[in-house]
């Protein structure tokens, strides 16, 4: 079976745009959380989250006209997508198109409140919102291409077109599983011989007001914090998860593509699993769903828990979730010392783009030998049987696994080795 390599990425997160730029905010072990100064204005209960600074798009967009129709995460995708083909050392017009294609994981986009108050006016009486008026109002004062900016299958669409893959293209809207699910479906594409190269990460954004609002700040680090301290995975002391946004984009090739081509691989994909099962309450963690991609993707492997560098964990900071998660960790581990990381603590919850943002800050870590630390990480609650990398640990294992699991019973396991 061919073996499907990570040969180039890129990010775009609150931490950095490009790779070093977040290699270098792992290792100064600098947060990108931050207080929101607008919802701090308005009173939102957890004014603070992972927002991406710093970023011009019309760096990375071609063409800029095409910036009209893309909201800011097919922005953000778009741009890591361009940083990852020059990673990649991919020239222009060098790849099949019909060999190659685009696999996402994306979530609800949306707009910005402004962009319809005009529609919303339009439709206001003294006695209140009429709807009657409402399919009118919005074809007149909205811009006529208003959805195409907040399709979640754009940011894929977009890829494909800039750079001409006319192979299998995807995206996958399943919450915080959506980027490995991705993963999943780009290697099996190439494994199955259907193309040579594909482009797989995610995007996402958990900052919109609406969003926050219709999630009525459930789980949520609030109160008087340090924005920087907020999210505490594992920790005695998290009282909730943090918000953020950003984008990641990998590479894939068969070994046989990137062999022909002399580029040299970040990592391989040893293997992907997935797992769902029926929780006893609606929205508690699915530890065997846990349990069982985990073991899975170990033996897809062929990879014991011994021989795994770090486990890169959901590590989302609630009260309920983090116990869950680390005992169906440990209990696959069966004593093996593996120290288990969450970068989550330093960008937040992404949603659909949170595995792919994960992934590459084990890869950038795993290629230099290193186990990535946890931030904020002082005090191993005692409900968390799991070793908890608090600093920057060497190691001379090759393998690591990566995991993301939803509240709604789903759960994935990917296998990697930087070797």
């Amino acid at each position: 079976m061919e073996d499907v390599l990570i040969t180039g990425l890129g990010i775009v997160s609150p931490i950095g745009i490009g790779r070093e730029a977040v290699r270098s905010a792992i290792e100064s072990r600098t947060s990108g959380i931050t207080t929101i100064d607008d919802y701090a204005k308005a009173g939102w209960l957890a004014p603070y989250g992972g927002r991406v600074t710093d970023f011009e798009p019309k760096e990375y967009v071609k063409p800029r006209k095409s910036m009209k129709v893309m909201a800011h995460e097919i922005q953000m995708a778009f741009a890591a997508a361009e940083m990852a083909v020059s990673d990649a050392g991919l020239e222009e017009g060098s790849i099949d198109p019909e060999r190659s294609g685009v696999v996402l994981g994306a979530g609800s986009m949306y707009c910005d409140l402004e962009e319809l108050v005009d529609a919303y006016r339009s439709c206001s009486t003294e006695q209140g919102f009429d709807f009657n008026k409402w399919g009118d109002a919005a074809k007149r004062e909205l811009f006529p291409l208003w959805m195409l900016k907040y399709l979640p299958n754009m940011p894929a669409c977009h890829i494909g077109i800039r750079h001409d893959a006319r192979g299998p293209t995807n995206t996958i809207s399943h919450g915080e599983i959506s980027s490995l699910l991705a993963l999943a479906e780009a290697m099996q594409v190439i494994r199955r011989g259907q193309a040579d190269v594909m482009f797989v990460g995610g995007t996402s954004t958990r900052l919109s007001i609406t969003d926050l609002v219709w999630h009525g700040g459930a789980r949520m680090a609030h109160g008087d914090l340090s924005p920087a301290e907020a999210c505490r995975p594992f920790d005695a002391k998290r009282q909730g998860m943090v918000m953020g946004e950003g984008a990641a984009v990998m590479v894939l090739e068969s070994r046989t593509h990137a062999e022909r081509r002399g580029q040299q691989p970040l990592a391989r994909v040893l293997s992907v699993a997935t797992r769902s099962c029926q929780t006893a309450k609606r929205f508690d963690p699915p530890v065997p769903a846990i349990e069982n991609a985990l073991s899975v993707a170990l033996e897809r492997a062929e990879i014991a828990p011994s021989e795994l560098a770090h486990i890169n964990a959901h590590g989302l900071g609630t009260l309920e979730d983090d116990p869950a998660e680390a005992q169906a960790i440990a209990k696959v581990l069966d004593g093996a010392d593996v120290p288990v990381t969450s970068p989550k603590s330093y960008f937040g919850n992404l949603g659909a783009g949170c595995g792919a943002m994960e992934l590459v800050v084990s890869l950038l870590a795993a290629n230099e030998g290193a186990v990535p630390p946890t931030l904020n990480h002082e005090q191993t609650d005692p409900a968390c049987p799991v070793r908890v990398a608090a600093e920057t640990e060497a190691t001379t294992r090759k393998a690591f696994a990566a995991l993301n699991h939803t509240n709604t019973g789903q759960a994935v396991a990917a296998i990697l080795a930087c070797d």
